[in-house]
């Protein structure tokens, strides 16, 4: 397809919409390296850690490295179907998003080979509920917009993707490793890294929160796909962490399972609310109330 007209050179970039405050925000605290993390303390740490203890971090990194591979992976479709329908602000935004989505990939693999002796293959940490979530419906729900990118199949994605895998379990699995790592102040390289990775993955959220508020706005039925997406794979997301812990006779640093499955419903149930104002709202006030909250 050609193009007929270029934004730059006619309307020019609108400054005000919240994905250009988030590209931004990118600019500015998105370029940390995972090349010059200091793992040195790191090491130390590990050699002193027990068997369980050890496995249940090669748990946690597990499932974040597979996780942060296949957002990796399958984000070219949403980007595509942005860039398709002109919205340059977004799509300024997204290239920052796939290229931080490319450095949390690194990061955990560069953990896994200088600390976390994890060179075998890791893949028996994921479980069914687990596959399902990341090898089964993310990358189904994606690129099923190369074929069909209208509103309805853009909120599935993003719900999916925005709300399910980064809103509930990438965030509780932040809170897993800063609980048990900063209250027994163990290994300041992993957790300065995770500390990035949280403030990345804010700023996607908070894209989520609106691409998925400005569809809900726009589109009658759009409310009614979001609740059935979001719904429907909140049970899957919730297995993932019973699966974790129920791997453990007694769980390692003293984790409580109640503690995370309350977290992930808190921030399940945070997002929802949010998302739910945006039925009948306008896009003036999508964009006036993103804007303010930058952060979902």
């Amino acid at each position: 397809m050609s193009h007929i007209s270029f934004a730059t050179t006619t309307r020019g970039l609108d400054r005000t919409l919240p994905p250009m405050h988030l590209y931004e925000k990118a600019k500015k605290l998105g370029n940390w390296n995972p090349s010059d993390i200091d793992f040195s303390k790191d090491k130390l740490d590990w050699s002193t850690l027990r068997d369980d203890e050890k496995d249940l971090i090669w748990r946690l990194t597990a499932m974040f490295a597979a996780g942060e591979e296949a957002v990796t992976l399958d984000l070219l479709p949403l980007m595509e179907a942005v860039a398709r329908e002109g919205r340059i602000e977004e799509e300024m935004f997204l290239t920052t998003f796939l290229f931080e989505e490319a450095k949390h990939t690194d990061f955990f693999r560069r953990f896994l080979d200088e600390v976390a002796e994890g060179r075998m293959d890791l893949s028996a940490y994921h479980t069914d509920n687990y596959r399902y979530v990341f090898y089964d419906v993310l990358p189904s729900a994606l690129n099923a917009l190369r074929d069909d990118a209208s509103p309805i199949h853009q909120i599935r994605a993003s719900a999916t993707y925005n709300m399910i895998v980064e809103g509930v379990l990438a965030e509780t699995g932040y809170h897993a490793f800063f609980t048990m790592l900063e209250r027994n102040d163990l290994m300041p390289g992993l957790r300065k890294g995770i500390s990035y990775l949280k403030l990345d993955e804010s700023r996607h959220i908070a894209y989520g929160v609106y691409l998925l508020s400005r569809l809900v706005a726009a589109n009658g039925s759009g409310w009614d796909a979001l609740e059935t997406q979001m719904n429907a794979l909140l049970p899957s997301a919730i297995g993932v962490i019973g699966d974790a812990f129920a791997a453990y006779k007694v769980v390692p640093f003293g984790l409580v399972e109640d503690d995370f499955v309350n977290y992930a419903m808190a921030q399940f149930t945070k997002r929802f609310e949010r998302l739910e104002k945006a039925k009948g709202a306008s896009l003036d006030e999508i964009n006036r109330v993103a804007a303010e909250i930058e952060e979902a």
